[in-house]
């Protein structure tokens, strides 16, 4: 996978390190905005070079060590093969939310690398015995396919250590472009105080539905963070603006796994 990473890494000549690596982790903010993307709908919303998807098991629990033992060798077998095109994001497992529910992120090359991807995996050596065993050891699975934000660009590999926090929106119908545009606004203040990884909305599965990922030194520093947004010009009315497009609102803190690229 590593051209995959050398491209994701230049893309767009983007620092994805946020001001909260400069109180933390010792880096500078990036820029995350394109000033001359196109205005159709689509485009004003995403980035439009890749596709991600977010997979979400629920594990059965008392199968939990051969889970993480199983996706541990496969993960990362699956995107270190060249010929697959495919990204590896990251892996957490829930701490607080569902518990015993594993969440995984995927990068493909638009939706025509999203296709070729799969049947590509589906060809490897060993994968339909991985899926046979691993279809056993889980109740449920969801697979929903987004594309990120144009303002927040997927980080690429790091490790910063901390726990993450995923929250999920489900917005009134018709209200995404609206709730993207207030939140373009209002994220560059919110970017002062958190360490952001990325931001989707979904195309295909949940419509509607924007997921956006942060994470922190701990959640003592997440309480702190959150706070002082409230103090940072902009985040309020940003706030006072997006509520009343929600339907729902969801947050799980993240744990990565051992072999997740982003940690």
């Amino acid at each position: 996978m590593h051209h995959f990473i050398g491209e994701k890494q230049h893309r767009d000549s983007v620092s994805r390190h946020g001001p909260l690596s400069s109180l933390i982790y010792g880096t500078e903010e990036g820029k995350y905005f394109d000033e001359n993307m196109a205005r159709s709908f689509s485009h004003v919303l995403a980035g439009g070079k890749y596709v991600h998807s977010i997979v979400m098991h629920d594990v059965k629990p008392d199968k939990v060590d051969e889970y993480v033992n199983l996706v541990g060798e496969w993960y990362p077998r699956m995107a270190d093969t060249d010929v697959n095109r495919v990204n590896l994001v990251g892996s957490w497992r829930t701490q607080v939310g569902n518990n015993d529910t594993f969440v995984h992120i995927w990068e493909y090359q638009r939706y025509e690398g999203y296709n070729s991807s799969l049947h590509n995996i589906s060809e490897q050596q060993g994968f339909r015995e991985f899926d046979r065993k691993l279809k056993s050891l889980i109740q449920s699975k969801k697979t929903f396919l987004m594309q990120e934000l144009s303002f927040w660009p997927t980080t690429p590999p790091r490790r910063l250590g901390g726990p993450f926090e995923l929250r999920s929106y489900t917005l009134h119908q018709g209200k995404l472009l609206e709730w993207e545009t207030n939140w373009r606004r209002g994220i560059a203040a919110r970017r002062e105080v958190m360490e952001g990884v990325g931001a989707w909305f979904v195309q295909i599965g949940d419509l509607n539905t924007v997921h956006h990922l942060c994470q922190f030194a701990n959640l003592e520093e997440r309480k702190i963070r959150r706070e002082e947004s409230w103090g940072v010009e902009g985040w309020a009315e940003t706030v006072y603006k997006t509520v009343p497009l929600i339907q729902t609102m969801q947050s799980r803190i993240l744990i990565p796994m051992p072999w997740s690229p982003v940690g």
